[in-house]
């Protein structure tokens, strides 16, 4: 009996097939290893287009979060990551920070970010106007 493949063997197997994200991501959820479809979100700053993905069904799916590698405030926090599990997401990856490590690391969620920011992000009302959420359908 053989367990699950690790990454290593895929890169081994299908080498020119994967695109593989540089190791500038940390993880901080309770679930480890996740996959799924993908979502993409893009904002800066501002997690309102987040909220509202976490907020729909997941499917299984992966949310990946283009916050444009800004480090000054958190795009998803225990709040968000309570949603993402309870409707089925898979997990998150965060080209930004996260907020309250210490719960999120307790929710059956994979999430992979830059890094962690108290600072929570900018509400709805000062929204950047090129804050995008792609639908899967």
């Amino acid at each position: 009996m053989t367990g699950p493949k690790g990454t290593a063997d895929f890169c081994d197997e299908h080498g020119d097939e994967l695109q593989i994200c540089e190791p500038v991501f940390h993880a901080y959820g309770g679930r480890h290893a996740y996959s799924g479809p993908i979502s993409t979100v893009r904002c800066f700053e501002d997690n309102s287009r987040v909220k509202e993905a976490v907020e729909s069904p997941g499917g299984g799916r992966v949310l990946v979060v283009d916050g444009g590698g800004s480090r000054r405030r958190a795009l998803f926090g225990d709040k968000l990551g309570s949603a993402a599990v309870r409707n089925g997401w898979a997990g998150v990856i965060i080209h930004g920070c996260i907020r309250d490590s210490a719960e999120l690391g307790r929710m059956d969620l994979g999430i992979r970010a830059l890094g962690t920011m108290p600072c929570a992000a900018r509400s709805a009302a000062r929204a950047s106007a090129t804050c995008r959420y792609a639908s899967p359908e």
